[in-house]
């Protein structure tokens, strides 16, 4: 199979690249530079000169706070450039698999979320999320939109990678007690979304490990697998006075997709293990 996976340099790009190429497909994964997915002409031209038949549209606005102020560019890449490959994805006749976040919820909630509920962004990065949602589901003939949350794997972009730059640099780290979500394991993503692709599935699933934790658990179990020894003081996320505001609870329950395939997806913690495991082999 041809498949384009937009934003190549991603640490979800990248996973998919890897897992698809060891399975013999024909596999493009362009980086910003070779694709700006918020250029027309560059989107039409990729269709047209490699004819994909699945877009995996891994390529985000990320910069929850930056989206504050610099909402244009969030809506660019997060709204409008999906409404392009969706329609493009219609033309030429291709399988859409697109990605968006729990940050499309509010967090008052206070138990996690269904695939039922609807989305109340509480930041403008969530609602250049959910807008991008609103177009794959109004403009695909054939997707899988998958929801994650905290995702980590290997790379620098993402909360793990930022915890040991940290604890590299301190002795003394504060995490918040009060936001709670699901860490996520990429490789978990990539194998789970593929498994869904080839079982038939199509439309909205929410693709998370089982549990939840908060951010202090969460960086705290890390640091422990790691052997990182540092001081970590409970703080509450309001603390870090940031521009955008995060939901308190946007854990996600992933049961819908476990039903759908037949499978009991990893709890969190398992996952954790498994990635430190992968770290330290190959740091």
């Amino acid at each position: 199979m041809k498949v384009l996976i937009t934003g190549g340099h991603g640490q979800l790009a990248q996973a998919f690249f890897r897992f698809l190429q060891n399975r013999g497909h024909d596999v493009f994964a362009p980086g910003r530079e070779e694709l700006d997915i918020t250029s027309w002409p560059a989107l039409k031209e990729a269709f047209l000169s490699f004819r994909p038949q699945m877009v995996i549209n891994a390529a985000a606005y990320n910069l929850v706070d930056q989206a504050e102020t610099d909402f244009e560019q969030a809506l660019r890449v997060n709204a409008w450039a999906v409404t392009q490959l969706s329609s493009l994805c219609r033309k030429h006749q291709a399988f859409l698999m697109h990605f968006s976040t729990d940050y499309v919820f509010d967090g008052e909630k206070g138990r996690p979320y269904t695939e039922e509920d609807r989305p109340s962004p509480l930041n403008r990065y969530g609602l250049s999320k959910w807008l991008g949602e609103m177009a794959v589901r109004d403009l695909a003939p054939q997707y899988l939109l998958f929801r994650v949350s905290w995702l980590y794997g290997t790379g620098k972009q993402n909360f793990l990678a930022k915890l040991q730059a940290w604890a590299r640099e301190r002795e003394v780290l504060k995490l918040a007690y009060d936001e709670f979500s699901v860490p996520t394991y990429v490789e978990t993503v990539v194998k789970m979304a593929w498994e869904a692709y080839e079982a038939g599935l199509g439309g909205l699933f929410h693709l998370v490990n089982r549990g939840f934790a908060s951010r202090l658990e969460w960086g705290k179990a890390f640091l422990e697998l790691m052997g990182l020894r540092r001081e970590v003081i409970p703080v509450s996320g309001k603390s870090f006075d940031l521009p955008a505001k995060r939901p308190f609870f946007s854990a996600m329950s992933p049961k819908a997709l476990e039903k759908a395939l037949g499978i009991e997806l990893p709890l969190w913690h398992e996952d954790l293990k498994r990635f430190v495991t992968s770290l330290k082999k190959n740091p």
